[in-house]
């Protein structure tokens, strides 16, 4: 169920300040803030005290939507409906394909825009030339999804490209209005941080200084993470958790290994991916809940995955899942590209038992918002007379394509049904949030989906060679 978005009420619009007197101007902010409810009173305002929210965005699609005047919300490093909204609009009006995405003709687009600006003198709202702005309140923000359940401090480090001038900052104070609560207002502050991302890197002490003491610390690292990065291992190794988005990986098998290298150096890393395969693993082990069918468990030996072409870390990481919780061990990895990327991978059980599974990443007509969605999966057995076929699919009609394959063996059709609202990064980042520290069930799926690409690694390293 989607709540209506809240009032939001404006403490402070971003304002330009130096890095010196970040927390000064927060100070300020609640010394001289003022709203009068419907009795005339002053309702009290609570700052921060949940947690801290870094939020690390790898490009600049939101500071050059701002700086255009294009975007009326934070630069907090996260996307949303208004960014949507303001990119098909830059799309429109230029002639692109309106994807609501920053594709790398739009973000041309925008980069020659701010350049033209800027060379023609034209400067920012300020006069600076920065990107300051008055967002609309009456807007709803992803931020907001989080602020709403937890008030919290948001710093987005936001690296930009172009010549190091050092880092610029932006303070901001946001309330959301409820009903329930309408004599209070519990509220989130925005510390903004612009610069390359050289320029970030050495301020990355300054930005562990303004991790609120005593309370959790969550870093989002929109990018691929990667310990040899200075500023991730310095705020990674002061923070409860690490929040990754693997859905977003470029180069997911990779991407996936190095999570993996992560956590074995011991970062407490939580993917928001991850919290997407919830749905298919509970509907797979309610599927064997029954005393008749838990025992032909042993009798699955083939798994067949259909995913949306262009990422398979879910695909990947439901089979190190199923894979760790049956005891299946990887003993080899094969992939074919095609119009369906095919990628087979043989198990052996503990019992010597042979296991097949294949992952087929199938073009879609109708790209979803999360790519790599996991389409259908079927659990079956080369034993006609096993009683463990199962078939689970997405809302979508995705078990056509395995219907025609064969059904599975004596079963029911599990329905997928999450909604997308619960697929979202903002409504899983809100869920996130409510814990930290390690997750070993998480952990232990990775290891196995590492063990199966490993496989892949050394497979291409011998015909390499060859």
């Amino acid at each position: 169920m989607t709540s209506q978005a809240p009032t939001i009420f404006s403490l402070q619009a971003p304002k330009d300040v130096s890095l010196t007197d970040i927390e000064a101007e927060l100070s300020r902010i609640w010394q001289s803030y003022g709203i009068a409810g419907e009795d005339g009173a002053l309702p009290a305002a609570t700052r921060a005290t949940t947690f801290t929210l870094v939020v690390y965005e790898p490009e600049e699609t939101q500071y050059l939507l701002a700086a255009l005047g294009l975007y009326k919300g934070p630069i907090d490093g996260i996307f949303g409906p208004q960014m949507q909204a303001a990119l098909r609009e830059v799309q429109k009006t230029h002639g692109l394909t309106e994807t609501g995405t920053a594709t790398e003709e739009t973000l041309a687009v925008l980069r020659e825009e701010l350049a033209k600006r800027h060379g023609n003198g034209t400067t920012a709202e300020n006069g600076s030339g920065s990107a300051s702005y008055t967002p609309d309140a009456g807007s709803p923000r992803i931020a907001d999804e989080i602020a709403i359940r937890n008030p919290c401090r948001i710093i987005a480090m936001t690296p930009i490209a172009g010549e190091d001038v050092g880092v610029t900052a932006q303070v901001s104070a946001y309330c959301p209005i409820q009903k329930q609560s309408a004599n209070t207002l519990v509220c989130c502050e925005y510390i903004t941080l612009t610069g390359t991302a050289a320029a970030l890197e050495r301020v990355g002490g300054m930005i562990q200084a303004l991790l609120i003491g005593g309370l959790p610390k969550f870093l989002w690292w929109k990018a691929t993470p990667d310990l040899n990065n200075a500023l991730f291992k310095r705020i990674a190794g002061v923070c409860n958790n690490v929040i990754v988005d693997s859905c977003n990986f470029n180069k997911s098998e990779n991407d996936l290994l190095n999570l993996q290298e992560l956590v074995e150096s011991g970062v407490p890393l939580a993917d928001l991916n991850w919290r997407r395969l919830s749905g298919w693993q509970e509907l797979t082990a309610e599927a064997y809940d029954a005393p008749q069918r838990r025992a032909a468990l042993t009798e699955i030996d083939r798994i067949n995955i259909d995913f949306e072409k262009g990422n398979s870390v879910q695909a990947l990481m439901f089979l190190g899942w199923l894979a760790s919780r049956l005891q299946w061990h990887p003993v080899s990895y094969q992939k074919e590209s095609g119009d369906y990327d095919i990628t087979k991978i043989h198990f052996v059980a503990q019992d010597q038992r042979q296991i097949e599974a294949e992952l087929a990443g199938v073009p879609v007509g109708d790209v979803g918002d999360i790519p790599g969605d996991l389409i259908a999966l079927r659990l079956s057995s080369t034993n006609p007379d096993a009683n463990c076929g199962t078939l689970i699919c997405s809302e979508t009609g995705g078990c056509m394509r395995m219907e025609t394959q064969g059904g599975a063996q004596a079963s029911g059709v599990f329905q997928q049904v999450t909604s997308l609202s619960e697929q979202k990064a903002e409504a899983l980042l809100s869920q996130q949030v409510q814990r930290w520290g390690h997750e070993a069930l998480f952990e232990e799926s990775l290891a196995l989906t590492a063990q199966i690409l490993k496989l892949g690694v050394k497979e291409d390293t011998v015909n390499s060679e060859q």
